[in-house]
């Protein structure tokens, strides 16, 4: 998952999560900060997942049982196996391999079928987790199903539990409901909006393709910490200052505590213009006083050369007859 704050509106994306560690993936973590819009993975809709260590005991006793007494073991994943215990692709059955082994050993009552994850409606694994007396093969024939058929999910999706408390430790004010079947998904936002009742939270659960509109005020909080922080502003009073952006906060501060409170340091930068000029160096000087209130000359010593400064702001130096610079 991963966190974006765009015109200063945070957004939580979660993509595929789950809460529960595994012996492959550690547990998603809770952000550091709330986000004003989370879009989270409705898979599993209300459904709660078994404990893991009665899930790994019920999927092991299946093989053991299963192999011991002769029989096969079809796991419809993402990856191949061994003779006895064969894991093929697709985890639908739809087609490919593992729809083949299925039509295979579905007629026997000794072999078995474990369907390790998310099914999707529509296909064969969806169908026969109810158990239906036969299928419907790919030449279009029927064939018994006498095979076990075991719904184990190993799902790397967060279930009911997963995703209320998740949300409950976030508490954003807007929740966008994606990756989910339609039915599921209504009643998860059903269940949602019966939790947050007290709250004023905001759930969608949009079609595929529909945009969702959203709007926020633009302002802004800013922090003062450091010498800005030593005292306290009168009302209409302007506080000046660098605004640092750190995270997803914002902090002002006097430069010279830049480097106390970030990383970052300040430097002054001099440039320096030369422009053709060959005119009179006194003319020009007149000619900008026409201009602009404030033109005072500078010392010799100072400026090493004939040279002028505009408003305080900048510093016109004579350089040769050709010349002038501007800094």
């Amino acid at each position: 998952m991963f966190m974006a704050d765009i015109a200063g509106v945070r957004v939580l994306y979660t993509g595929d999560y789950s809460r529960e560690e595994d012996c492959h993936l550690c547990a998603a973590e809770i952000p550091q900060f709330s986000p004003d819009i989370c879009i989270i993975e409705s898979t599993y809709g209300v459904q709660l997942h078994q404990p893991r260590n009665v899930r790994e005991k019920c999927f092991t006793d299946v093989i053991h049982s299963t192999i011991s007494q002769g029989g096969r073991v079809l796991i419809p994943a993402f990856a191949l196996g061994r003779p006895s215990v064969v894991m093929a692709s697709p985890s639908g059955l739809q087609s490919g391999l593992s729809r083949q082994l299925f039509e295979m050993w579905c007629s026997e009552k000794k072999n078995a079928c474990v369907i390790p994850g998310y099914v999707v409606e529509g296909t064969l694994a969806k169908t026969i987790i109810n158990e239906p007396k036969e299928v419907t093969v790919m030449n279009g024939l029927t064939a018994p199903l006498n095979m076990q058929v075991h719904y184990i999910s190993f799902s790397a999706h967060a279930d009911f539990a997963q995703t209320s408390t998740f949300l409950k430790e976030l508490m954003p004010p807007n929740i966008i409901l994606v990756h989910g079947e339609a039915n599921e998904m209504g009643r998860l936002k059903q269940k949602l909006i019966t939790q947050f009742a007290d709250r004023n939270t905001k759930i969608i659960s949009p079609k595929n393709c529909q945009s969702v509109e959203m709007y926020f005020n633009s302002e802004k909080m800013a922090k003062a910490i450091g010498r800005l922080a030593e005292k306290t502003p009168e009302v209409g009073e302007t506080v000046s200052g660098l605004l640092v952006k750190k995270a997803f906060t914002y902090q002002i501060m006097a430069p010279d505590d830049l480097h106390v409170f970030s990383q970052l340091s300040t430097t002054n930068i001099s440039q320096r213009i030369t422009i053709a000029y060959s005119g009179a160096f006194g003319v020009l000087k007149h000619r900008l006083k026409q201009m602009f209130e404030s033109v005072v000359s500078l010392p010799d010593e100072e400026s090493e050369g004939p040279a002028f400064r505009v408003h305080e702001r900048l510093t016109v130096k004579y350089e040769s007859e050709k010349h002038i610079s501007l800094h």
